[in-house]
């Protein structure tokens, strides 16, 4: 388990982060396929909060994308870097998760986040700012559709909808299990949303999430309380 410090000249308010989202927003790179589904390794990346003991862990597992097995995985453990802000959640999340890609021994490949790409309201979610600070192709899967609307997609799995702001499409609705609510997935950086979907089904066989998303949930619980000594 890495620890890590909050850098040095880390945004400590508002403006400050959306100054930075602004800078980085512009180098996202959306014409790229990135790596074809079901192929290489790809890696899951996640974050657990102990906001009394201002303690944040996050977790990278790289699994074989082929047959979903585990290859390495690493954890890194912090205090909280930027306070509960809704839209710039990211910067609660980067150094300690930063830091548990860094500790990977092998190339994590394409990554893949508990949360939002370009559906975020300033289109520059954890997904795009992580593939931006790493050059990582990687995408958004999430849980819940934030502030934007969709139409619920058919009952199939593999169907899907829109995600909207507007009529601006940021991602899609998309149904990992027959009759089972969605999920919402977006383009982070270097990859396109239809690549984005396939990944997501690869990585679905059995659950609603991502293998890559369930499995950093759970160690990065695991490095939480070890590192709190919680329940």
């Amino acid at each position: 388990m890495t620890t890590v410090d909050i850098p040095a000249g880390w945004p400590a308010t508002e403006e400050e982060a959306r100054a930075v989202q602004d800078e980085l927003r512009g180098r996202v790179v959306l014409d790229e396929p990135g790596p074809p589904p079901g192929t290489g390794r790809v890696t899951g990346v996640d974050v657990a909060y102990d906001d009394e003991r201002d303690v944040v862990a996050a977790a990278a597992v790289v699994l074989d994308a082929a047959g979903l097995d585990v290859v390495a995985e690493a954890t890194a453990v912090g205090r909280i870097s930027f306070p509960y802000v809704p839209g710039l959640l990211a910067f609660r999340e980067i150094p300690t998760v930063l830091a548990a890609l860094d500790a990977l021994p092998v190339p994590p490949g394409l990554v893949v986040c508990d949360g939002y790409g370009l559906a975020h309201p300033r289109r520059f979610g954890l997904a795009s700012h992580l593939g931006v600070l790493t050059g990582l192709p990687t995408i958004g899967v999430a849980k819940n559709p934030f502030t934007f609307t969709y139409d619920d997609p058919d009952a199939p799995r593999g169907a899907s909808s829109p995600l909207l702001a507007g009529t601006e499409e940021v991602g899609r609705a998309l149904r990992t299990r027959r009759d089972v609510k969605p999920v919402f997935v977006s383009v982070g950086h270097r990859t396109t949303l239809a690549d984005a979907c396939a990944h997501t089904l690869a990585l679905t066989p059995r659950f609603r999430l991502p293998e890559t998303t369930r499995r950093a949930d759970a160690l990065c619980r695991r490095a939480l309380r070890e590192a709190t000594g919680g329940p």
